[in-house]
């Protein structure tokens, strides 16, 4: 067990450390804000302990808690720097999307256009969450056509779109995660299923219907998938 444990430090070191590189790309001051948390941390308790007589035990939970706030500090600033350098980067949201966590089913890319705008859908309790990402003006009637064609497959299951981004009613890449969980919680756990099951069906024919060969006739149009 021991040898374990000791592969296994050198390489979350290395991870930190790694981290920390990163980090420092887009903050520079990232060393001097870590140092100074930890040493005011410290120093408040250490003050205190000498102020009620006991330095010592004070000066214990004062090194432990100024590990501990500059371990937070550093989680914090290390999230915000990786969505900051991640921000317009093609795929970005589909790489939030995938550590939404349990309880949701993600599936990446279910519409695109020749420009690489791309929606992504989401589903869950809340219902269906559309997702785009790309430039706000092509995006949107990608969007509003995904959004149609959910309404027509689900009935009145809810149908949220987002659309990622730093401008009035968009979603930023930092708080994507944060929007969808925390949407209202409308369908029971066999819906969802339900759900699931349909948009899986559809995209199983679709993905399974014969193709030409070549390039598609002018006028053709694909044929629509039969009503569940």
């Amino acid at each position: 067990m021991a040898r374990k444990e000791n592969s296994e430090n050198p390489g979350r070191l290395k991870q930190i450390a790694l981290t920390y590189k990163m980090t420092k790309r887009s903050d520079r001051w990232i060393g001097l804000i870590l140092l100074g948390v930890g040493l005011v941390t410290f120093g408040v308790l250490l003050g205190i302990g000498f102020l009620i007589g006991h330095p010592i035990y004070l000066g214990i939970l004062g090194f432990l808690l100024a590990f501990l706030a500059t371990a937070i500090v550093f989680g914090r600033r290390a999230e915000k720097s990786a969505f900051g350098q991640m921000e317009g980067q093609p795929g970005a949201a589909a790489a939030v999307l995938d550590r939404i966590g349990r309880g949701w089913v993600v599936t990446p890319a279910v519409a695109m256009n020749r420009n690489q705008d791309v929606i992504h859908r989401v589903v869950g309790k809340p219902g269906v969450v559309l997702v785009a990402e790309g430039n706000p003006n092509r995006v949107r009637g990608l969007l509003n056509a995904e959004k149609k064609k959910m309404s027509r497959l689900l009935g009145d299951v809810p149908v949220h779109p987002i659309i990622v981004g730093n401008d009035e009613g968009q979603v930023p890449l930092r708080k994507l995660r944060q929007t969808i969980v925390k949407k209202p919680r409308v369908l029971p756990g066999g819906q969802v299923t339900e759900v699931n099951d349909r948009l899986r069906a559809v995209g199983d024919l679709m993905s399974n219907m014969p193709m030409p060969k070549g390039p598609m006739p002018k006028g053709m149009k694909m044929p629509k998938a039969p009503p569940r």
